[in-house]
């Protein structure tokens, strides 16, 4: 049985993106509804904890003075000369009141996370309101103002762990592997959309990391159109093998549920079936979990997806669930009576060959780039 925290609190229900910003950061809450209707929040070692408040020294881990400074003035609605330069009042990044709020308080609960896996409180501590992977030191980038996940990776690191980042959003994890592109004490690993079809254009298979962390650095870049068995496949050939050769103390893991088949910014085919498989799969290494969302744009797939994980790491999925659910993104449905789980979906037989191809490609180049690296 797994000791799992849910980390949220209303503080981070006061704030949302402007309505015509496709993020939405209503999904935590959401996602907390889903999961306290079907009684998956209390009981057998699980329970809701609030974020902890950062201090600016823990911000100015990663980030700038002056960027974060800019950004809690922009905050209320004061203008700055560098706000372009920091990609602020763009529509990827708009800027709205209680934005810097927002972002310390989604980072709280990443660190709350972490706090809790190193004080051997947690196996599981899941963030919803977190998985801003793209944000930089000193610049906010794709819907992200304060990267999180890289402050999280930096608390455990400098406690001594060896950390794993793994990242399943469409959208390729570009700010947590720039952060840690010369080291090998955070390995990142980042299963996304081409860069060649998505934002933000980075994340090939070439992209291994520098000096010491050469071969820690690892990217899975997959076609449009990309179903279940043939990220299954990417899983089994790449991930499991450099995780077992790795052997983290601790996993960061960003949710982003955009790869799910019907979101409006990515163009995959998945359903969150594979989510669940590949969870399972991964609880096998035994190592506590550090778990946040990310992207996600069709909110009602989003947060049932996320439901579906947070039952999984768990060790909570309800017993109807261990079949296919009649809900899902089949039916543009989010009726999670029928089952948190998906509909199967059937990829189009002529797309199949080419995807199957291109992974194939991707496996070779990691497998021949990389797994010596580590002696596989």
């Amino acid at each position: 049985m797994n000791r799992a925290a849910f980390i949220h609190s209303e503080e981070l229900e006061k704030y949302s993106y402007p309505s015509d910003c496709p993020l939405s950061a209503d999904r935590a809450r959401r996602t907390r509804q889903i999961l306290l209707s079907m009684g998956l929040l209390s009981g057998e070692g699980r329970r809701e904890v609030p974020p902890l408040v950062p201090r600016r020294r823990d911000l100015e881990k990663f980030h700038s003075a002056h960027y974060l400074d800019v950004l809690q003035k922009a905050s209320q609605g004061v203008f700055h000369e560098d706000w372009l330069k920091m990609g602020l009042g763009t529509p990827d990044c708009p800027v709205f009141a209680g934005v810097y709020e927002f972002a310390v308080a989604a980072s709280g609960a990443t660190l709350k996370g972490a706090e809790l896996i190193l004080a051997d409180e947690v196996d599981v501590a899941f963030n919803p309101s977190g998985g801003y992977h793209h944000a930089g030191p000193d610049y906010a980038s794709g819907f992200c103002y304060i990267n999180d996940l890289v402050l999280g990776c930096m608390r455990l690191a400098e406690a001594g762990k060896k950390v794993l980042y793994l990242d399943v959003d469409a959208h390729h994890g570009d700010g947590v592997q720039n952060a840690f592109y010369h080291r090998r004490d955070v390995m990142t690993l980042s299963m996304h959309e081409n860069g060649k079809t998505l934002y933000p254009g980075t994340g090939f298979e070439d992209e291994i990391g520098t000096g010491e962390g050469k071969g820690y650095a690892v990217n899975v870049p997959l076609p449009v159109g990309t179903y279940d068995g043939a990220l299954s496949k990417a899983v089994r050939k790449i991930v499991v093998p450099l995780a077992q050769a790795y052997a983290p103390e601790v996993i960061v893991l960003q949710l982003g549920m955009d790869g799910l088949a019907a979101d409006p910014l990515a163009h995959l085919n998945l359903t969150n079936n594979v989510y669940a498989d590949w969870l399972i799969r991964l609880k096998k290494l035994k190592v506590p979990i550090l778990a946040t969302g990310g992207g996600g744009y069709h909110v009602d797939n989003t947060t049932r997806g996320w439901a579906l994980a947070w039952s999984i790491l768990a060790d909570a999925e309800p017993e109807e669930d261990l079949s296919i659910g009649m809900g899902g993104v089949m039916l543009e449905s989010t009726d999670y009576q029928g089952g948190l789980r998906d509909r199967m979906l059937l990829s189009h037989g002529g797309q199949r060959q080419a995807i199957d191809e291109a992974i194939d490609a991707t496996i070779a180049k990691i497998e021949k780039t990389v797994f010596p690296i580590h002696g596989i």
